[in-house]
């Protein structure tokens, strides 16, 4: 969807675990930080958007997420919609803010994503992480993820899956071994990205790990699920992040001097295509460079959603950066390290900055508006005017259930 939006401020708190912290403290620290990003007053936002995925599971709030938080901080009397769309619930109701305004219904929306994972019993964050599945077929899909590994000799993926990890490795573990034997990509190739977030993510303060790792740091840690080691895995996490969203109209009476627009925001669900047909990445990016006017090779920085290392090589393919099958040449090249050609994950993305699911996608959104506003510090882009967010959440079949793809211009 063409988008006629501007990012008037954003905040998000440091990925990690928080115990000793519940969804409201989490939520407010993001919000408020957003406002005095924007410099407005509370009293001058008119709707929110809250996404968040397990808390039902996992803190036992099923309902009125959204309404607890923002009451917590000081918001009420507004329409507060509850947003749930697995791991792109925060770009989903980030999607629905910037339409709102783009159509003019509102002047000022509030969209915030916060997510709590970590809990004394690690099944109720294991268990969320299953529920982004089709549940009916849980036990066939279990069943094809086990027959694959052994056919695979992936002794380490036959057993575990959804019990003492999150099954999406298994899915993405799967997906890797098949880019491997179809096109010779290598464990050092998704050990290199790992790698490069690691050091992206070591200048990155609200990263949830900032310790950098070389390649041999990666391949040598433990083995989670053929041939996805620990570090090629995104961690669970606990965090918020929070956007205001404005029409350009609210913008020139703030007197925004460093305006970042949203120029495109394509939200679709996969649907069952042949493997080599197009598939949910593809057709969302398409859609979002034809809107915005622009090509992959225009933009300057980008946000992936690496759950996986394997993850981000294959969207380097998917999102038109190279060809299929050219990935393991991308990531060889350097091109994706700060100071390369197209800087990806500048943030440490998924695997170091951390993957608290219902914060994610509006926490790629903070990375970007502040790499476009000369805001990131050591890890700024030099020159950066045009951004992508790649979002996914969910499976269904061969694709991702949800996919948001953003695209932001100053």
């Amino acid at each position: 969807m063409k988008m006629n939006a501007v990012v008037a401020g954003v905040g998000m708190t440091r990925f990690g675990k928080m115990l000793d912290r519940g969804l409201k403290s989490i939520g407010a620290e993001a919000v408020e930080a957003a406002i005095k990003d924007a410099g407005i007053d509370k009293s001058e936002i008119e709707a929110a958007f809250v996404g968040n995925a397990a808390a039902g599971l996992v803190t036992g709030q099923e309902c009125i997420r959204g309404q607890v938080v923002l009451r917590s901080a000081g918001i009420g009397r507004i329409p507060v919609i509850n947003v749930e769309n697995a791991c792109a619930s925060a770009s989903t109701a980030l999607h629905q803010a910037a339409a709102m305004v783009t159509a003019g219904l509102y002047d000022v929306v509030l969209a915030l994503g916060v997510e709590k994972l970590y809990d004394e019993d690690k099944r109720k964050s294991f268990a969320a992480f299953s529920g982004a599945v089709d549940v009916e077929a849980l036990a066939e899909i279990m069943e094809r993820l086990k027959k694959g590994a052994e056919e695979t000799g992936a002794a380490k993926a036959t057993e575990g899956a959804g019990q003492n990890r999150s099954m999406f490795m298994d899915i993405y573990a799967a997906s890797a071994r098949n880019h491997m034997k179809r096109y010779g990509t290598t464990e050092r190739h998704f050990a290199r990205i790992a790698a490069k977030n690691s050091f992206h993510g070591s200048l990155n303060p609200r990263a949830q790990f900032r310790e950098k790792l070389t390649i041999e740091d990666v391949l040598n840690s433990p083995m989670i699920a053929e041939p996805l080691t620990r570090p090629m895995c995104s961690p669970i996490g606990d965090g918020a992040a929070a956007t205001i969203i404005v029409s350009e109209r609210k913008a020139a009476q703030m007197g925004l001097t460093s305006p970042v627009r949203i120029s495109s925001m394509v939200l679709r669900s996969g649907w069952d295509h042949g493997g080599d047909e197009p598939g949910l990445v593809e057709v969302c990016s398409s859609e979002a460079y034809a809107e915005s006017g622009v090509g992959p090779h225009d933009i300057n920085v980008m946000e992936v959603h690496d759950a996986s290392a394997p993850a981000e090589l294959m969207a380097y393919e998917s999102l038109g950066l190279c060809a299929k099958g050219e990935g393991g040449a991308m990531v060889d090249s350097g091109a994706t390290w700060l100071g390369g050609t197209i800087p990806v994950n500048t943030s440490g993305g998924l695997l170091r900055k951390g993957h608290p699911v219902g914060a994610t996608g509006i926490a790629q959104i903070v990375e970007l508006t502040e790499q476009l506003q000369g805001r990131s510090g050591d890890r700024q882009v030099a020159g950066a005017k045009v951004a992508l967010a790649h979002n996914g959440g969910g499976n269904i079949g061969s694709d991702a259930a949800a996919m948001c793809v953003t695209i932001l211009v100053r």
